[in-house]
């Protein structure tokens, strides 16, 4: 009986959100309904007074609020301003230099910030006009920084990883490392697209060399050096083991506002941006959180958790098939849901099966995050292209944005595909620090 109630909480849950019910309030209300139902209103009231405290208060989420920290005061400060014109400066000259630009720019701004949204944002105000300048088909310009923005949260320090190694309880310094791997791969990828258009469709992406002086690539790379250097701290402090991924949001929060100041670009308002961007950030995110956590305890309570389990073990999935329905879950999740609380309302039913097949759960955590990120350029929620629009809306619309990330679509699909059948390839450099 009690598993029953445990899979109409599912169905309730699921019905909820196709009904745009806010997810932190359907996963509190369908867990504190079931947990009422099954226990009552005492027990039910104990996890909604215990349940927040005992989710925030947790030593890794701490890094949260430091790693939204740093990359909006990056941002503000304008730290990242010049990672478009420095990527320029070296790939300006290769068949579709200005798009490739963009993606390795969105992947240098994924380091200080952790956002795809953020990442889109930002690249999509410099980058789209200057691309359409040079004769680049609006739709396809538009396309590459909504698919590049999805590299944010697959290069550390990524917002959903952390979260996710919070959930699984697993190394979050290795899941940053084997993102490290898969966000590579997807830029390059990416690249290898554009590359492509361009020799192809030269009425798309135009195949003339867009040619930058000596002189003003030096200047671009010189300006973003506050970037590098943060970039290394956090970087090179996680990975050398000199301090935990907590410890690198701290040491990465403190770093982007001392180099702000030493710059001459913090001021009252870069701090106040910063400071209030952050807290409404990260309040959105925690109280989803709480309710994933509720909602995680609710199906321990039901006992779906386990026959979740019992059911793959005995059902003799083969990996293939077991990958084939996670991958379906999450492209069909991600088109109607925002990938944090995708994420959240998934792991506690998928992570059992995960689990009961013996899977490395480091591995599952950058593919889980990969597989969201595509739910951000697919229609009709994906959330980058909506943010693309709102900066470049007098360029292209809606419509010819979802039509210029297809190509990005099948490079993401490839990626993935490359994850599952060797996933060596993410758990390159999360091996090495064994």
């Amino acid at each position: 009986m009690s598993v029953e109630v445990g899979f109409y909480g599912v169905g309730i849950l699921m019905i909820l959100l196709l009904l745009r019910v806010p997810v932190a309030l359907a996963l509190i209300g369908v867990s504190f309904g079931g947990i009422t139902w099954l226990l009552g209103l005492t027990p039910a009231l104990g996890i909604v007074s215990n349940t927040p405290y005992s989710f925030v208060a947790s030593w890794t989420m701490s890094a949260v609020p430091m790693f939204v920290l740093m990359g909006f005061v990056s941002f503000h400060a304008g730290l990242t301003g010049g990672l478009f014109e420095a990527a320029k400066s070296v790939l300006a000259r290769v068949p579709g230099g200005l798009a490739i630009s963009s993606i390795f720019a969105c992947s240098g701004f994924a380091a200080v910030s952790g956002s795809s949204l953020a990442c889109a944002a930002a690249m999509g105000r410099i980058a789209i006009p200057e691309m359409v300048a040079a004769g680049y088909r609006p739709s396809v310009a538009a396309g590459t920084i909504a698919a590049g923005g999805t590299i944010g949260a697959l290069i550390p320090p990524s917002i959903l990883m952390i979260v996710y190694g919070v959930f699984a309880e697993t190394s979050v310094t290795e899941v940053f490392l084997g993102g490290i791997g898969i966000g590579l791969l997807t830029a390059v990828s990416y690249s290898l697209i554009v590359v492509v258009i361009c020799l192809f469709r030269p009425d798309i992406i135009p195949r003339r060399l867009e040619g930058v002086s000596a002189g003003g690539g030096l200047a671009a790379i010189a300006q973003i050096w506050p970037t590098l250097v943060l970039i290394g701290l956090v970087f090179g402090g996680l990975f050398s083991g000199l301090f935990t991924a907590t410890e690198a949001g701290a040491v990465g929060a403190l770093g982007a506002i001392a180099l702000s100041a030493l710059t001459g670009r913090l001021t009252r308002k870069v701090m106040r941006d910063s400071l209030v961007e952050t807290l409404a950030t990260c309040a959105s995110l925690f109280i989803i959180g709480i309710g994933a956590a509720m909602f995680t305890r609710f199906l321990g309570v039901t006992g779906l958790s386990s026959f979740i389990s019992y059911a793959v073990s005995g059902a003799d999935l083969s990996y293939l098939q077991l990958m084939a329905i996670i991958v379906f879950v999450y492209i069909v999740i991600g088109t109607f849901m925002e990938p944090f609380g995708a994420m959240l309302i998934t792991l506690p039913v998928l992570l059992p099966a995960v689990e009961a097949q013996g899977l490395n759960l480091v591995w599952f955590g950058v593919l889980v995050v990969k597989l969201l990120e595509i739910g951000m350029i697919t229609p009709p929620v994906g959330l980058n292209v909506f943010v693309i629009h709102s900066v470049a809306g007098r360029h292209v619309s809606v419509a010819q944005i979802f039509m210029g990330v297809l190509p990005f679509l099948v490079a993401d699909f490839i990626v993935v595909a490359l994850a599952v059948l060797v996933p060596g390839l993410v758990l390159f450099f999360p091996m090495l620090l064994q």
